[in-house]
């Protein structure tokens, strides 16, 4: 029987050393490993992390894993379950534009929690890393934003998948026995876009269930337990359950692996928000120089069909949030801001701007309209003022060069770990490759404050 798609993914990832990989892949690994820590030093002490990690630490048992804030070691899944949660607490995590998965919340915690609990060198953690974003962006890729379209959190199905995947790496498993824990992973996917009827949690357990799921998967098949190889390809596979694709191009989802390194499309956040309102935060505070927020008439936003029901609808909801949640996927609420604050930031989600009088009447003047062919995160938007003239700006997301995410990671790691604790995270990623664990980092997290 020719390799499944599942073995042939394992068998590169298996082989993958991280001096091979190419100069600009070991940079990007470690830019997003920082992101990632910077978003974990934030969203740890948020309520819903709080309430994880509380958990963990109750039931969790003893391990060798390290989470924020805490001497107590625990196993591997409990800690990426807790800093998934937290690093994807704010949706202020990295996005595949072509999918809308969210590869760093799930591959950073799980590298780093497997990482220890193995004992791996810096530089296998680094290269499960890499090779983990790899793979995700293939086979999110494949799926496209039909995930969503359906009513499924594409991150919640692609999360046990990948973590298995990378996990399966830094236990050394086989190609087959990789293959089987990425089949028992793939029947924990899931994730129901629910969420966005009430605000509440579910999409942040997403990542962290996602993480625990295929961590767990991966030690099963360490110990012997059989998964289905053909998970990814095969008869009834994830594909064909969740999006109705009978067929699923493996060779595709393969072609040019190791030459072709097409993870470099997942793009960082500037702004906690749904990614795909990141380009219009952008048009938004290019166009505020010239605009008087109290002269403005009337906001229309052009969006891709498949974003409405994430940050256009239900219109009312937008306009007026009544939680964090809905904030983060308020495009209006977003676009207000931006021209009245001048800035987007975690208090623009806060309970306190949610109330603002200002921000609510200019959201409320913020409609759409669905246009066909807007690709990735690309935005226009329009801006009609009280003497009739139109304002009108597209383009897409600002690239998050490493000056701005070396200040996003400050400005979210120091009020947890101070400015020396964020600036020994940042030379303990710089150290990380040449390291024979992963202590540094873990010592870090470890003298962050306890919630």
């Amino acid at each position: 029987m020719s390799a499944t798609l599942s073995e042939h993914l394992a068998t590169w990832l298996g082989t993958l050393a991280w001096p091979s990989l190419p100069e600009a892949q070991r940079e990007l690994t470690q830019t997003r490993l920082l992101d990632t820590l910077g978003l974990i030093a934030c969203g740890y002490r948020a309520e819903a992390a709080s309430i994880a990690r509380a958990l963990a630490l109750r039931t969790g048992g003893n391990g060798r894993a390290t989470i924020a804030g805490s001497t107590t070691a625990l196993p591997a899944a409990w800690a990426a379950l807790v800093h998934g949660v937290a690093a994807h607490g704010f949706d202020f995590d990295d996005t595949f534009p072509e999918s809308v998965v969210h590869p760093g919340s799930v591959i950073v915690p799980v590298a780093l929690a497997v990482g220890e609990d193995v004992g791996a060198s810096g530089a296998e953690i680094l290269a499960a890393i890499a090779g983990g974003y790899e793979i995700a962006a293939r086979l999110g890729r494949a799926g496209g934003t039909r995930f969503h379209a359906r009513g499924f959190h594409a991150t919640g199905v692609f999360a046990p998948v990948t973590a298995a995947f990378v996990a399966a790496r830094l236990l050394r498993l086989d190609a087959q026995a990789s293959a089987s824990a990425v089949g028992l992973a793939a029947s924990m996917a899931g994730g129901l876009m629910a969420f966005q009827a009430d605000g509440s949690w579910s999409k942040w357990l997403h990542v962290g269930w996602g993480n625990f799921g295929g961590i767990t998967a991966a030690q099963l098949a360490h110990g012997g337990y059989r998964g289905p190889l053909g998970a990814l390809d095969g008869r009834s596979n994830l594909y064909s359950a969740f999006i109705g694709e009978t067929l699923v191009d493996a060779d595709a989802i393969t072609e040019a692996l190791g030459q072709r390194w097409d993870n470099a499309t997942a793009l960082f956040k500037l702004y906690p928000c749904a990614h795909v309102i990141q380009g219009y935060i952008d048009l938004a505070l290019a166009m505020r120089g010239m605009l008087v927020p109290a002269t403005i008439e009337r906001i229309t936003c052009f969006v891709a069909p498949w974003a409405v029901p994430i940050v256009c609808e239900p219109a009312a909801e937008k306009a007026r949030p009544q939680t964090m949640m809905q904030a983060i996927a308020s495009l209006p609420v977003h676009v207000a801001s931006a021209l009245i604050d001048g800035r987007v930031d975690l208090e623009t989600i806060g309970d306190a701007n949610r109330q603002r009088a200002d921000i609510l009447a200019l959201a409320a003047k913020v409609g759409y309209v669905p246009v066909e062919g807007l690709k990735g995160f690309d935005a226009r938007i329009e801006i009609v003022t009280a003497d009739g003239r139109r304002h009108e700006r597209n383009g897409g997301a600002a690239v998050a060069d490493a000056a701005r995410l070396r200040a996003k990671f400050t400005a979210l790691a120091s009020p947890a770990f101070g400015v020396a604790g964020a600036e020994a995270v940042l030379l303990a990623v710089g150290a990380l490759a040449g390291a024979p664990n992963a202590d540094g980092i873990s010592g870090c997290l470890r003298s962050a404050p306890a919630p």
